[in-house]
């Protein structure tokens, strides 16, 4: 299915992304809307004639826009719209000044340009592309959204491919959503060595994952439980992973309730078989198999937007929060 979230052209394999990241810091980067400008002779890089060679072209990208069929897609927007405006500029325009006179023109507070993290890398040049907008919570007058997305930087005439995943909280007046602060995640480093399941979904071509969630593993602080139903689950499905353990709430929103994510004790699929699960034209059959095949695989709490009968206690449940997505979580 087609959606405005998707960019023109579909983005790196995860293998070509696995090889671009090479020596680049998967934490240190953001995400980027709009179409990047077209590549201008860099200063530093030189032809073997002496005169300035073109710079290297960044990918072109494009803006993620909600579809009707969001539960709150002005929240989406507003949360999205900040997060391309810090993580994307053309050349010249990088650093926090311009960054918060971008986040500004959109009437949103500048100083959460501070808040930003490995979303405004030093760089010439970026160019982000959301990859997904989630849900972390959705309540009457507050939300989570978490901001899925990869970022590709220009220093000198050398290109750098990462990303990171944005917890943009937001609150509710009168005149709409507002944007009050950015938890980008923080991954932490690579373990010098994983779980063999960790390794095999690493390889798994049917298991799409975007930087965050993919440096989430490679730390070795994701439970095998989360792995083997991975597994599992890309032997029947082709699954586009949003986010595993870190950029997700601490807590269930709006409660003091732990969160399995940040445990590394679950994960969330936005999108099985190439069907986002918040599209109405995605088949309800899909999803329903999924998230039964997802409890058959070790899950004691499995959510979505279809609210399933049967199963241990609390093993299925749906609500606005999990209208985008489907939740996979395990007790060890």
């Amino acid at each position: 299915m087609t959606r405005s979230r998707v960019p023109s052209a579909p983005p790196p394999g995860r293998r070509a992304v696995l090889t671009t990241l090479a020596g680049v810091a998967l934490g240190a980067a953001g995400c980027s809307g709009g179409t990047t400008p077209a590549a201008r002779p860099s200063r530093s890089a030189t032809s073997r004639t002496g005169s300035p060679s073109p710079s290297p072209a960044l990918p072109r990208t494009t803006p993620w826009r909600p579809t009707s069929a969001e539960v709150q897609p002005a929240a989406k927007l507003r949360a999205v719209q900040v997060v391309e405006a810090i993580g994307a500029w053309p050349e010249g325009r990088g650093g926090a000044a311009a960054a918060r006179a971008r986040v500004a023109a959109l009437g949103q507070s500048a100083t959460l340009v501070g808040q930003a993290g490995p979303l405004l890398p030093t760089a010439d040049q970026a160019a982000l592309q959301v990859v997904d907008a989630q849900y972390g919570g959705i309540l009457a007058r507050s939300a989570s959204v978490l901001v899925v997305c990869r970022q590709w930087t220009r220093r000198g005439g050398r290109v750098g491919a990462g990303g990171t995943t944005v917890d943009v909280r937001l609150s509710r007046s009168g005149s709409g959503w507002t944007v009050d602060a950015l938890r980008p995640a923080h991954p932490g480093p690579a373990a010098r060595s994983l779980a063999p399941d960790v390794r095999g979904v690493l390889s798994d071509d049917r298991i799409a994952l975007p930087p965050a969630a993919l440096a989430d593993l490679r730390s070795g602080q994701v439970h095998t439980s989360v792995a083997k139903a991975m597994l599992a689950l890309a032997r029947t499905y082709r699954l586009d992973v949003s986010v595993v353990r870190s950029g997700h709430p601490l807590d269930v929103f709006g409660t003091g309730r732990p969160s399995d994510h940040p445990r590394g004790r679950a994960f969330d699929v936005w999108r099985i078989d190439g069907h986002a699960v918040v599209d109405p034209a995605t088949p309800r059959g899909l999803i329903e198999r999924f998230m039964r095949d997802a409890a058959a695989a070790g899950s004691y709490n499995v959510g979505g937007p279809v609210r399933l009968s049967g199963g241990g206690a609390g093993q299925f449940f749906s609500d606005a929060t999990h209208h985008d997505h489907v939740h996979v979580g395990f007790r060890t």
